[in-house]
């Protein structure tokens, strides 16, 4: 039952975050804290990053929407997500970004994607013994 309410308003947030990304990705970039660090703004990436970003919300929107035909697409949203999440890992553990910056990422980056992988997949049903 948490899903169903849970599902939409993830996907709403992600899409807001994709469709800034795509349509103002200068703004989008300033807004974003820190991501400065990671170099000079590239309009083509942030775009192409806000367009799989709004895929994934389709994919659990659909999920909401249609469960059980939108599951297979809010898996495949959630897995850019999680390899997304993936990449800041990385970083953090190659010593290509800090800690504060890690930290800072950790709600829109690695909780999210927790989230939709948690979004994604079926409900588990309680068994009455």
């Amino acid at each position: 039952m948490v899903k169903r309410f849970l599902r939409p308003l993830l996907a709403l947030a992600l899409a807001a975050n994709g469709a800034s990304m795509l349509l103002a990705p200068a703004d989008w970039y300033a807004a974003m804290p820190g991501v400065f660090y990671t170099g000079p703004l590239n309009l083509h990436f942030v775009r192409d990053i806000g367009c799989a970003y709004l895929v994934a919300a389709a994919g659990l929107l659909w999920r909401a929407l249609r469960p059980q035909p939108g599951a297979a697409a809010a898996l495949c949203g959630a897995g850019f997500l999680l390899l997304h999440a993936g990449v800041h890992a990385w970083e953090l553990a190659s010593g290509r970004c800090g800690w504060g910056q890690f930290l800072r990422d950790v709600p829109g980056v690695q909780l999210s994607a927790l989230a939709a992988l948690w979004l994604a997949l079926p409900e588990r049903e309680l068994r009455h013994v």
